[in-house]
């Protein structure tokens, strides 16, 4: 096989690894798990990532109508009084497309909302929409006579709120961020290359992170939390930041062609730099509401 297929091929490969480490690993990913209670087995997916236009969906199937199930959550990182909010028994109807119809056709479930909005509303907050960044943590408490089980059964789910990004704004970040990180791999394997051509691949590793970085990310951003930019110097983002040091890398590599004698090493050492930063879950440390500086 040609060495540079070969190279793209494994290029290829890391990249779609990556991407699905990404999906997985980050902080928005729903969460899901089956409990035990009562010799009955829960089967249960929680959200972590919603929108500021309502309030949070929530849903638990169930083979025991007998139950009650409530929602206990409360405000990040605050030490606010959990609030109690009952969850009402369904059958065989399809109440959200959030869930997948297998958990609300052909079977009893139980489903509320997380009343945010409301509970905000009612601290004087007045909006048509939940803050950008809103988090909350929340968990459901299973309830049958004198026993209770706790849903998850460790620690709440923590869940954050974003404004609606556009399809294909969202869709063109997505694919330009990922076509950048497939280049970035190319570039390091040209350190293996017998006449290797760093110039020409560092150049189109610079410009797809312009492109997908610093240009459409700040529009993403500024679409799900209001600001363009909150890592260096705004703060502590480290969607933001990992962009910025994988782009200094390419930096520092770009200038090691004309200024180091084995400019190689400085194209390697900078791919695997931007593989360990994309390696970081994303949304990681991402922007989160202060609530104590609510009006």
């Amino acid at each position: 096989m040609n060495r540079n297929i070969f190279f793209w091929i494994l290029a290829f490969i890391i990249t779609i690894l990556t991407a699905y480490y990404q999906r997985i690993s980050g902080p928005t990913y729903p969460i899901s798990g089956t409990v035990s209670f009562q010799e009955k087995l829960y089967n249960y997916e929680f959200l972590r990532t919603h929108s500021v236009n309502s309030n949070c969906p929530v849903l638990l199937p169930t083979f025991d109508t007998t139950i009650n199930v409530y929602i206990h959550w409360k405000e990040h990182n605050t030490n606010k009084e959990i609030q109690r909010t009952p969850m009402f028994l369904y059958y065989d109807t399809v109440v959200t497309d959030e869930f997948s119809k297998d958990f609300q056709e052909g079977r009893y479930f139980y489903y509320a909302e997380i009343p945010l909005k409301e509970y905000l509303q009612a601290r004087n907050y007045i909006a048509d929409v939940i803050p950008f960044a809103a988090k909350i943590d929340y968990y459901l408490q299973v309830e049958s006579g004198n026993e209770v089980k706790s849903i998850p059964e460790d620690n709440p789910v923590v869940i954050r709120f974003k404004g609606d990004v556009p399809f294909y704004i969202l869709v063109l970040h997505v694919i330009v961020m990922f076509v950048s990180i497939l280049v970035a791999m190319r570039t390091g394997m040209e350190y293996f290359s017998k006449e290797p051509k760093f110039k020409k691949y560092i150049l189109w590793t610079i410009g797809l992170l312009i492109a997908g970085g610093f240009i459409l990310g700040p529009i993403v951003q500024k679409y799900a939390f209001g600001e363009y930019w909150s890592g260096i110097p705004f703060g502590i983002d480290l969607t933001d930041n990992k962009t910025l040091i994988a782009f200094i890398g390419w930096i520092v590599a770009f200038v090691a062609q004309y200024k180091s004698k084995r400019p190689g090493i400085w194209v390697l050492g900078a791919a695997l730099l931007m593989l360990i930063v994309y390696l970081i879950p994303h949304s990681l440390l991402g922007s989160e509401l202060d609530y104590s500086k609510m009006r």
